[in-house]
């Protein structure tokens, strides 16, 4: 399906996420959760999508939901098959899970770690779900990690991008498919200094939690070791809707470049305060005013509309990749369709990353012949596959981060339609977005992955 047809087919509706029902979250007041047996009866088996359906990130949320539907749909059979197609693994025959078959229950974490955690507890007890995955927010993901290490459960993370996930809070029941803060910086750096020149002074905006920390500390890392200058940093709470009063200082602080360490809604909506206030026409020390946004995808660009025309920033995947940039990226052309099919419009890159995630497991579980997690871990460990979009991966197991090309990527200036709002500037290979396991940014010697559990 090529990128206008989205428009010419007439694909374009509104669609809740069907089949979705909703788990509630039960309260408990215990700290811990009880040890869980990995061993589903029946013929089916449960798995858990814990995403935000409230907050900041609930859009972000909604087209995971739509992913996850759409990758269990596939796992049992139906549709098109989708990316069982283009997998380099063979192993999943539409069948289910090792012959069960596959349903699910949702959460909602509210973009809030106790909230995650509860949604995530009850649906290991309450529901028997046997692999946890989603959410938007590094610290939710972090927590519900954390949970599921406790409880020997698999935790498949969904969209998380800051370095403490699979850095100084890895565990091994945890895993990363989406890339993390430092291999943003280590692509958009050079594109930066190439586009906007060496001599540069940057404020950030940086939305007050563990991903927006990495973030800064990875741009300001590798900007600064290009001759850039970090004038001023100012912590964001992240349910700000209005960033007036933070944008306003930046017009008399000296920087000519301002950096959004802002996701989501927040990243809309700071976004659209520094337009308003001026910056993208602005000039500064002899030079023209550049707003940067490290991390965002097309969905916040809709959101943006206009204002996102030439910032920059990185992406883990675009729906527009195969068509661009060929068969490297095997994989996006059949998700497209599929999805585009389902929903009628493209997926996001936070769709993309829950879809591929949730047939990693069910690869691995099916390859292992088990649904323990310690048997589930040693078949995604160091594991290399192709066909899931991004090109060759590898799934560390050092770490359990996944590492492959990543996109810079600027809001494009003449769009063609209302899904084509970024351009592919750049697809920066592995191997400069690759880093030791103790890299200080990583949490350095002392981040080890502890010992699998594998549950009662």
């Amino acid at each position: 399906m090529s990128k206008s047809n989205f428009t010419r087919r007439g694909l374009l509706k509104t669609s809740a996420v069907a089949g979705a029902g909703l788990a509630v979250p039960t309260i408990f007041t215990a700290s811990s959760v009880s040890a869980h047996t990995n061993e589903p009866t029946g013929s089916d088996v449960t798995l858990g999508f814990n995403v935000p359906q409230s907050g900041p990130y609930a859009d972000e949320g909604a087209d995971e939901l739509r992913a996850y539907e759409l990758a269990v749909e596939h796992l049992n059979g139906g549709g098109d098959g989708g990316m069982l197609n283009t997998f380099s693994s063979k192993a999943l025959d539409g069948t289910g899970i090792l012959g069960k078959e596959v349903k699910f229950v949702t959460g909602d974490t509210q973009t809030k770690s106790d909230a995650a955690r509860a949604s995530a507890r009850s649906m290991i007890e309450k529901d028997g779900a046997v692999m946890i995955t989603g959410g938007s927010s590094s610290g939710v993901a972090v927590a519900v990690q954390a949970l599921c290490q406790e409880a020997g459960i698999i935790f498949m993370a969904g969209l998380t991008h800051s370095n403490d996930t699979t850095g100084k809070d890895r565990k091994a029941n945890g895993f990363r498919h989406f890339f993390n803060s430092y291999m943003t910086g280590a692509a958009l750096a050079p594109v930066l200094a190439n586009q906007y020149g060496a001599d540069r002074k940057a404020y950030h905006l940086t939305a007050d939690y563990n991903w927006g920390y990495t973030t800064e500390e990875a741009i300001r890392a590798s900007t600064e070791a290009m001759g850039w200058e970090t004038v001023n940093s100012v912590k964001t709470p992240l349910t700000q809707t209005d960033f007036s009063s933070y944008i306003a200082p930046v017009l008399n602080s000296g920087a000519d470049v301002l950096v959004l360490n802002h996701y989501g809604g927040n990243m809309v909506n700071s976004l659209t305060n520094a337009v308003q206030f001026g910056l993208r026409d602005a000039m500064a020390n002899g030079k023209n005013f550049e707003i940067v946004v490290p991390l965002y995808s097309e969905l916040m660009a809709r959101g943006a509309g206009p204002n996102i025309k030439g910032i920059l920033g990185s992406q883990n995947w675009d729906w527009k990749l195969e068509d661009q940039l060929g068969d490297k990226y095997s994989g996006t052309n059949a998700f497209v369709r599929s999805f585009g099919e389902k929903y009628g419009f493209p997926p996001s890159q936070a769709a993309h990353t829950c879809y591929v995630q949730t047939l990693l497991y069910a690869d691995a579980v099916t390859r292992a012949g088990s649904f323990a997690p310690c048997a589930v871990g040693e078949a995604l460990k160091d594991f290399e596959f192709d066909g899931l979009g991004n090109g060759p991966t590898l799934y560390r197991g050092d770490d359990h981060q996944c590492f492959k090309d990543v996109l810079v990527v600027r809001g494009k200036e003449n769009p063609e339609n209302e899904f084509d709002l970024v351009e592919i500037v750049e697809v920066t290979p592995v191997d400069q977005v690759t880093y030791a396991p103790d890299h200080p940014q990583m949490g350095g010697a002392e981040a080890t992955l502890g010992e699998c559990n594998d549950g009662a």
